[in-house]
C-alpha cells in the first residue's frame, strides 16, 4: 500500500513507520524535520505542515491511506485543528481512508463515565485528553472512511509481543486495573487495521 504517515518520528509514529516498512508498505513520512526519518527502502521523508490544508492535499494525493500520529506539543487544542485540516485535505485529494492515533481519555470506565471524568484522572493530562475527545467528535461528523485508535491509558516503548486485546469504547485493563500497551504492539494493531479494516467509521482500543 502507498501510505502517508504524519508524525512519523514521534514515540508512536516511529513504531508505526517501522511496522509499515517491515510489512512492505511504501511510506511518505511527513515530519517537521525530514533528517530525523530513518533512511529505509520504501520510505520518502517530506517536510509538511499538518495545519496547512492545501499542503496536506498535495502530499496525500494518490495515496491509498493516511495515518496521523501528529503530536501538538504544549498547544493541546491544535489536535482539533489538525484533524479538521487533515479531513479537508484528504477530501480535496480524493483520499477516503484515514486512521488517527487518538487518546484514551474518552474511553468509558463505567456506564456513562469516561476515563477523563474519573476522580483520579491526572490534572496535567486533562487538556490534551479533552482535545483528543473533541477530535473524535470532529471525525464522527466527517464522511471519510476513518478509524480512531485509542491506546490503553499508559503507552510507552516496550516489547513487540503480538499478544494484546482489542475493544471499542471501553478502556481495557487487567485484573489489577492496570491499562497499558507497548507502542510496538499498538503499531501492530494499527497496521493490522490498515490491511484488514474492521473499524471503519468507528473507534477501537487496545490493552493487555
Amino acid at each position: 500500500m502507498n501510505v502517508v504517515l504524519f508524525g512519523a518520528t514521534g514515540m508512536i509514529g516511529s513504531r508505526v513507520l517501522k511496522e509499515l516498512v517491515s510489512r512492505g508498505h511504501t511510506v511518505t513520512a511527513v515530519v517537521r524535520d525530514p533528517s530525523r526519518v530513518p533512511k529505509e527502502p520504501g520510505v520518502k521523508a517530506v517536510q509538511g505542515d499538518v495545519l496547512n490544508t492545501a499542503e496536506v492535499a498535495e502530499i496525500v494525493k494518490g495515496s491509498d491511506a493516511v495515518i496521523s500520529s501528529y503530536s501538538p506539543g504544549p498547544n493541546h487544542g491544535v489536535v482539533v485543528d489538525a484533524t479538521k485540516s487533515l479531513i479537508a485535505g484528504l477530501k480535496q485529494a480524493g483520499v477516503k481512508r484515514f486512521i488517527e492515533v487518538g487518546g484514551a481519555g474518552s474511553l468509558f470506565v463505567a456506564p456513562n463515565v469516561r476515563l477523563i471524568d474519573a476522580p483520579n484522572f491526572p490534572a496535567e493530562y486533562k487538556d490534551i485528553a479533552l482535545a483528543h475527545a473533541d477530535a473524535l467528535e470532529v471525525l464522527r461528523k466527517s464522511d471519510l472512511d476513518w478509524t480512531y485508535f485509542s491506546p490503553a491509558a499508559f503507552i510507552q516503548p516496550g516489547e513487540r509481543t503480538g499478544k494484546f486485546r482489542l475493544g471499542e469504547d471501553t478502556l481495557i485493563a487487567d485484573e489489577k486495573g492496570n491499562s497499558s500497551i507497548s507502542a510496538e504492539d499498538y503499531a501492530i494493531a494499527l497496521v493490522d487495521e490498515l490491511e484488514n479494516p474492521k473499524y471503519i467509521r468507528r473507534r477501537f482500543t487496545i490493552g493487555y
